[in-house]
């Protein structure tokens, strides 16, 4: 099947998109991507990616095609907006010189921003290919929770938006079920819709470091309490140092934060305003390469967002990664990633924005002894192979996208 992927995001930015190109393409599969210049998250063009003309480079064999956005600078909602509406002009007018062989299927990957449509839907009238949208975040709803925008007239002007670029796609797959309500209410098909997870990188999985492990030195002794990913507004990082305010008296409790974001230099203050220069270690970013051997030595992984109804539906990314490595999870969430926390048995959930829950949460692991530590971690690892195990899921869109083929073929 010749495949085009159209995503704003992608290699060498890290994003679970770059997988699953991969995925389709060790399959056999004929894939293309069509995508911007790489500036996420810190908000500059990676080296080596000029600013105005397209460019063409190739991911594990399969051929990118890079259109100009403006970057995203520092993450301001003006900046942002002018980010998301620069790819998606210059992708529909681009996209199609760069993109011009006749496709069976297009894929379009959708975290924020869902602009990332429209090239699609241009390259879907010119060669009448069917379109698979995956929806990682809802829109309007990711809006009003990150606060850019709360103007009711914009607000209904994107859900207009949003409503008829569903309404030319094909098939919509969500990465929760509970997106499942929210999108009917578009007035999306129900027979349109699936469920289709997110799954994590085969290099997450169980590693036992050596003794001379260069991260050794990186991690302190004591009981690790590990986040990792981007730092941003939503990852409410309030809630997780209140939490370990509480938690001083625990003087061996130490937080790890690998990543970055544009709320980083923001944290880094508050480390040192608050008095937490023993408790918190910022590593800064790394290759995603070695998050499984950081993980390893985590006696905990940490994920937490913010309290607001979008999030309840949401299952983050991360949250997969850290199941695939066998290792306890501490859940500072709401809703639909508490809930898979929970019923696989592979870590504890307190509320979104709660401190006092998520420090007795931490709390809990700390006393419990290592050995049930690990059986918790186990069970995590055992529902993400049962559940949302890479190989699996990637049958299962091999699937979805013959079934949408032949259905537009009649």
């Amino acid at each position: 099947m010749r495949i085009l992927i159209v995503t704003q995001y992608f290699w060498p930015e890290n994003f679970r998109i770059n997988d699953l190109a991969a995925g389709l393409a060790e399959r056999g599969h004929i894939v293309e991507v069509l995508t911007g210049k790489p500036n996420y998250p810190g908000g500059r063009l990676f080296s080596g990616y000029g600013a105005l003309n397209p460019k063409t480079d190739s991911y594990k064999h399969i051929p990118v095609r890079r259109v100009p956005p403006i970057p995203r600078f520092r993450g301001r909602g003006w900046q942002l907006a002018l980010n998301y509406l620069s790819f998606a002009i210059s992708a529909s007018l681009i996209g199609p010189l760069l993109c011009r062989r006749k496709f069976d299927a297009i894929f379009v990957f959708g975290p924020s921003p869902i602009t990332v449509g429209l090239p699609a839907m241009v390259l879907k009238k010119i060669h009448g290919t069917p379109i698979l949208f995956w929806v990682q975040d809802l829109w309007p709803e990711s809006l009003t929770a990150t606060g850019a925008i709360s103007s009711k007239r914009i607000l209904s002007g994107v859900s207009a938006f949003v409503r008829m670029l569903y309404r030319h796609c094909d098939r919509i797959l969500i990465q929760s079920e509970a997106f499942k309500e929210p999108v009917l209410a578009l007035d999306v098909p129900p027979e349109k819709i699936t469920y289709y997870p997110n799954s994590a990188e085969p290099l997450y999985h169980p590693v036992k470091l050596r003794k001379d492990a260069a991260e050794r030195a990186m991690v302190p002794d004591g009981f690790v309490v590990m986040f990792a990913g981007n730092i941003g507004a939503v990852q409410d990082f309030e809630t997780i140092l209140e939490a370990a305010k509480e938690l001083r008296a625990y003087k061996d409790t130490h937080f790890v934060i690998i990543g970055d974001g544009r709320r980083f230099d923001w944290l880094k203050t508050q480390v040192d305003r608050r008095g937490l220069e023993d408790t918190f270690h910022l590593l800064g970013r790394h290759p995603m390469e070695t998050m499984p051997r950081f993980f390893a030595l985590a006696d905990a992984l940490l994920v937490t967002l913010r309290k607001d109804p979008i999030f309840e539906l949401t299952i983050p990314s991360k949250l997969q990664s850290y199941m695939a490595c066998g290792r306890p999870v501490i859940a500072g969430l709401d809703g639909e990633g508490a809930r898979v926390v929970t019923i696989s048995g592979g870590g504890v959930a307190a509320p979104a924005e709660d401190s006092a829950e998520l420090a007795q949460a931490i709390k809990k692991l700390y006393e419990m002894p290592a050995d049930q530590r690990s059986q918790m971690g186990a069970k995590g690892l055992k529902y993400f192979q049962a559940n949302i195990e890479r190989e699996m899921l990637l049958d299962r869109l091999e699937t979805i996208m013959a079934e949408t083929v032949k259905e537009v073929a009649g």
